[in-house]
C-alpha cells in the first residue's frame, strides 16, 4: 500500500522537510481519532432508531399522535439544550471530559428509554439523550480538527460524518433485526454498548493540546503532540499554538462583541442553517414513496434505509480521501450544483404527474441517489469539518456550539413546518428547495473561504 505524505514525512508550506512519523504514532493517532468520532455513531443510531421502534413504542404504550411527534421531537431539543452546556463546559474543562460526561448521559438516556414504564418517562430520558447528542456534535468536531495535523484536518475531521452515517445505518439494520418480535426496548437500549465504548475509548485518550496550551499546561501539549506527530514536528506546532494561545480565552459574549469573530459567526450559523434546508430531511422522508412508486413495493422501506445508508457511508468516506487535495470550497458547490438539479428533477417529475410512467419512475430514483450521494459529498460532513475552522482558539468552543445549536434548531423547525409546505404540493417543494440550493451556492461563492492547507492558527492569524 503506498504510504501517505504523513507517513513519508511531508513538506511545510515553506518547502522544508518534515521528519517522518515515529512508527508507532500513525496507530496511536488512527485510535484517538477513531475515539474521538466515536461519539458520531451514537448520535447517528439515537436518531435513526426511532424510525423502527416508533411503531412498537405507539403500540405498547399507546401513544397519542400528539405524543408520538413529542417523542420524536424532544431528541432535537435536547440537542439544542446540550449544544448550550457544551460551549462554556468545553472552554471550562476541556473536549475530553465533556465528551466522557456525554458518553455517562448516552448510557443513561438509553438505559431509561429501554426501562420506561411511561410516555413521559420515555419522553424525558430521549430529550437527556438528545442533550447528550447536542453536546457530541458541538465537541467532536473541535476534538478531532485541533488534534489532526494540517495536512489531513480534512480527513480526520470527516470521521464525525462518517461515523454519524454508520450509527445511522446500524440502527436500521438493528431495527430491520429486531422488527419480528417488536422489541422496542431492546432497539433502544442497545445503545448503552456503544455509549460504554465511547466512554472506555476516551478514559485513555488525552486533552487537545490547542486547549492545553490555552490553560497554562505546555508541557501537556508537548506530550500530546510528540505522541501523535514525533518530537521534531511537535515543537514548531507548539511555538505556533502558543503564539495564537497569548490571546486571552473567550466565551460567547465574543462572538457578538470582536467584528471579526461576529462575522465568521454569521457565516457558521448561515452555514450550519442550509445543511437543513437545503432539503436532505425531504429526501429520506420521500424516499419509500419513490422507490415504491417505481415498482420496488412492500421493499421499500429496507431498500431506502440500507441502499441510500450503504451509498451514504461509501461517499463520506470519498470525502474524506479528497478534501484535503481538493478543498472545501469546490466540494460544497459542485454538492450544491447536484443536489439543484435533483430537486429540480424530482419537482419536475411530481409536478407533471410523471411517476406512473418508467421514464418517470427510473429517474426519481436516479435523482434520489444523486441526491443522497451529493449530499454526502458535500454539506453533511463538510459543516463539521469548517465550523471549528472558521474560530480563533479562544471562542472556538462557544461558535462551534452556537453553530451546532442552530443546526439542530432548523432541524426542529422544518420537521415542524413540513406539513404546512406539503399542503403546497409536493412539485413546489422540492421547486422551493431548489431554489434554496441556488441561494446557498451564491452565499458560499460570497462568503465562505476555504481553509484547506492552512493551519488552525494561520486561520487566525490572517483574521486578526
Amino acid at each position: 500500500m503506498r504510504a501517505s505524505p504523513v507517513d513519508r514525512g511531508a513538506s511545510t508550506q515553506t518547502g522544508a522537510p518534515l521528519p517522518a512519523r515515529p512508527p508507532a504514532a500513525g496507530g496511536r493517532a488512527a485510535l484517538l481519532y477513531l475515539c474521538g468520532a466515536f461519539g458520531g455513531l451514537l448520535s447517528g443510531y439515537d436518531m435513526g432508531i426511532v424510525a423502527g421502534a416508533q411503531l412498537f413504542i405507539t403500540r405498547d404504550l399507546h401513544l397519542s399522535s400528539w405524543m408520538q411527534g413529542a417523542f420524536v421531537s424532544s431528541l432535537m431539543i435536547g440537542a439544542i439544550l446540550g449544544c448550550a452546556v457544551a460551549g462554556p463546559s468545553t472552554g471550562r474543562w476541556g473536549r475530553r471530559p465533556v465528551l466522557l460526561s456525554a458518553a455517562v448521559v448516552f448510557a443513561v438516556g438509553a438505559l431509561g428509554m429501554a426501562s420506561a414504564s411511561g410516555p413521559w418517562v420515555l419522553i424525558a430520558f430521549r430529550t437527556a439523550t438528545g442533550v447528550a447528542v447536542g453536546t457530541a456534535s458541538a465537541t467532536i468536531p473541535s476534538y478531532l480538527s485541533e488534534l489532526a495535523p494540517t495536512r489531513i484536518r480534512g480527513r480526520v475531521s470527516s470521521m464525525n460524518q462518517m461515523m454519524i452515517a454508520v450509527g445511522i445505518f446500524s440502527s436500521y439494520l438493528i431495527s430491520f433485526l429486531l422488527s419480528g418480535s417488536g422489541a422496542w426496548r431492546w432497539m433502544l437500549g442497545l445503545a448503552v454498548v456503544p455509549a460504554v465504548l465511547l466512554f472506555l475509548g476516551m478514559w485513555f485518550q488525552p486533552e487537545t493540546p490547542r486547549w492545553l496550551a490555552t490553560h497554562d499546561r505546555a508541557a501537556e501539549a508537548r506530550q500530546v503532540l510528540e505522541r501523535l506527530h514525533g518530537p521534531a514536528e511537535a515543537e514548531r506546532e507548539l511555538a505556533e499554538i502558543e503564539r495564537a494561545a497569548r490571546q486571552p480565552s473567550a466565551g460567547a459574549r465574543e462572538l457578538l462583541s470582536d467584528r471579526r469573530v461576529r462575522r465568521m459567526l454569521w457565516v457558521a450559523l448561515a452555514m450550519a442553517v442550509v445543511q437543513q434546508v437545503i432539503g436532505s430531511n425531504t429526501i429520506v422522508f420521500y424516499a419509500p414513496t419513490i422507490l415504491k412508486a417505481a415498482g420496488f413495493g412492500d421493499s421499500a422501506a429496507l431498500l431506502n434505509s440500507v441502499g441510500l445508508g450503504v451509498l451514504s457511508i461509501v461517499v463520506t468516506f470519498v470525502t474524506g480521501r479528497v478534501v484535503d487535495r481538493v478543498g472545501r470550497k469546490p466540494l460544497l458547490l459542485t454538492g450544491l450544483v447536484m443536489m439543484v438539479v435533483s430537486m429540480a428533477t424530482l419537482g419536475a417529475v411530481f409536478q407533471f404527474g410523471l411517476l406512473d410512467e418508467t421514464v418517470g419512475q427510473v429517474t426519481a430514483v436516479v435523482c434520489l441517489a444523486l441526491f443522497k450521494a451529493a449530499y454526502s459529498l458535500s454539506w453533511a460532513p463538510l459543516l463539521w469539518v469548517m465550523l471549528p475552522e472558521l474560530f480563533p482558539l479562544r471562542t472556538r468552543g462557544a461558535g462551534v456550539s452556537a453553530g451546532s445549536g442552530a443546526n439542530w434548531a432548523a432541524n426542529f423547525l422544518v420537521s415542524l413546518l413540513f406539513p404546512v409546505l406539503l399542503a403546497a404540493g409536493t412539485g413546489t417543494v422540492f421547486a422551493l428547495f431548489a431554489a434554496i440550493g441556488v441561494l446557498a451556492f451564491a452565499f458560499t461563492v460570497v462568503f465562505v473561504r476555504e481553509t484547506t492547507g492552512r493551519s488552525l492558527e494561520e486561520l487566525e492569524l490572517a483574521d486578526s
